[in-house]
């Protein structure tokens, strides 16, 4: 029996696959989706660190220049390890073949329509076999130009990639496979933009609007809350246009009410809200709904009404102060964060001002400054009135100071509330300063807001995953140091 069992060929093992993500939470998603395809493809997921992958698939970011920058550092260090690499995502959409002709070390460049196939695509680059570059489109083009006729129209054309394998999700088979072990998790409600910013090139790489189905969203929701997520972060790139394809009008609020009461989800926040489409509903329903964090993510880029002119965006210091007003007459602790782009083309010294005057009086709780840059394809790249590089950096080092001395003070100001703060991290316990517990408020977003460090003699009783009624005691710049008063929701079934 021992040689019969020696001539006996080892069962071939499953290909080994590591993922590694770039870029925004909407990218989170696609990677998820990704890793759910692969597995029931058969492909084991690996650590990308581990040195065991066969592949490793970097799902790239093409923002702006810096994002671009990291995408193509990261492949290239994956292609350091010895295992064979293959760009998709966001910059692999967007240059396709360009990109792989710059970059040799990366075996195949996908394009989004290559999703479905990917685990075939990854067995042709083991197999020495040579994968086309993806050639791109303007993925406008790619779906009606009527909102109404679009749901129809994904079923059976381009990939939209974050919509899972199309409707229905099922919960027995999930089409996401988890990559986080986390109790917060973001939950894509829509893909593509139908807005025309002058500064922006994502319409044309990740296509016009397209809402998931809302019955499809609740479905994934469950299935995230029975793997023990306890936050759902709503994701899009214009989440306040939910539901406008699909003749929904509140469509929006109306998810936010029902995911609400999804039984072991304790908070659903909103990312993403485009301020000249936010209607006084949605204001109430985000300030004053129970289950809803109190958090408002609005891109306001800019408050000089010239400048929001030129890019192609609506609204003014004036309209934007009142928008907040709004806001804080529902809920006056709610939490307000948002991105402002400087040196834009033509924009003068006048303009800066009133950027800062507007800074200084919205009391944000987070702000994210970015310099301008010329991003391929767009209509800001023709307007006259550029700024050399040192003008952009002297305008974001002017700007990033007063912002990090203003959300300081937002945040000295909450000293004395109460918040209730969602555990996500309890350290080992230190003999001198005790246990160190992370989380975060109400206001505070993942990973581009500040956290709460719980501290005192009840840090060390509470669980990842837990909710906790605490009392801000101090605050060091956007952090805040609190103290357990209660427990309100136990973590439960959290992994």
């Amino acid at each position: 029996m021992a040689g019969y069992a020696e001539r006996v060929p080892a069962s071939p093992r499953s290909p080994r696959a590591a993922l590694v993500t770039l870029g925004c939470a909407r990218n989170e998603v696609d990677s998820e989706e990704l890793a759910g395809r692969l597995t029931e493809d058969g492909w084991e997921l690996v650590d990308p660190d581990g040195g065991l992958a066969d592949v490793v698939v970097v799902n790239t970011c093409g923002f702006i220049a810096g994002a671009k920058k990291d995408s193509i550092d990261t492949l290239l260090a994956a292609a350091d390890t010895g295992a064979k690499v293959v760009a998709v995502g966001c910059l692999a959409e967007r240059y396709g073949a360009e990109l792989a002709q710059s970059l040799p070390e990366a075996q195949a460049v996908l394009g989004f329509d290559a999703y479905p196939q990917l685990g075939t695509r990854l067995r042709e680059v083991l197999a020495g076999q040579v994968v086309p570059a993806h050639q791109p489109v303007d993925r406008r083009t790619r779906l009606p130009i009527t909102p109404v006729s679009r749901p129809a129209a994904v079923a059976g054309g381009p990939v939209v990639p974050g919509h899972g394998w199309g409707p229905p999700f099922a919960p027995a088979r999930p089409r996401r496979r988890r990559l986080a072990n986390s109790p917060v998790a973001p939950l894509k409600i829509a893909s593509g933009c139908d807005r025309r910013c002058a500064f922006c090139a994502i319409p044309a790489f990740r296509g016009a609007f397209v809402s998931r189905p809302l019955a499809d969203v609740l479905a994934e929701a469950a299935w995230l809350a029975a793997s023990g997520v306890r936050e759902l972060v709503l994701v899009s790139e214009n989440s306040t246009s939910y539901g406008k394809d699909l003749g929904r009008p509140g469509a929006l609020e109306e998810l936010l009410r029902r995911l609400a009461v999804l039984p072991g989800i304790v908070r659903t926040r909103v990312s993403y809200l485009q301020p000249a489409e936010i209607r006084p509903a949605l204001v109430a329903t985000i300030a004053s709904t129970p289950g809803v964090a109190r958090y408002f993510d609005l891109s306001f880029q800019h408050a000089s009404a010239p400048v929001l002119r030129r890019m192609r965006r609506f609204g003014s210091r004036e309209s934007f102060l009142a928008l907040l007003a709004q806001i804080r007459r529902y809920a006056p602790t709610a939490g307000a964060r948002s991105n402002v782009i400087v040196g834009f083309p033509g924009e003068t010294e006048a303009d800066i001002a009133e950027l800062e005057r507007f800074l200084t009086e919205t009391r944000l709780d987070a702000v994210g400054v970015f310099g301008y840059s010329d991003e391929d394809g767009t209509e800001a790249t023709d307007l006259p009135g550029k700024h050399d590089a040192d003008t952009i950096g002297e305008r974001v080092a002017r700007i990033s100071e007063l912002v990090e001395q203003l959300t300081a003070q937002r945040a000295e100001e909450r000293i004395g509330e109460t918040v209730d703060v969602l555990v996500e991290a309890v350290a080992e316990t230190d003999a001198q300063t005790g246990t160190e517990t992370l989380g975060r408020a109400e206001h505070q977003a993942p990973e581009v807001d500040g956290e709460c460090v719980l501290t005192g003699s009840g840090a060390g009783s509470v669980a990842r995953g837990d909710v906790v009624r605490c009392r801000v005691i101090a605050a060091e710049g956007v952090d805040l140091l609190v103290t357990p008063m209660e427990l309100i929701a136990p973590a439960g079934g959290v992994p």
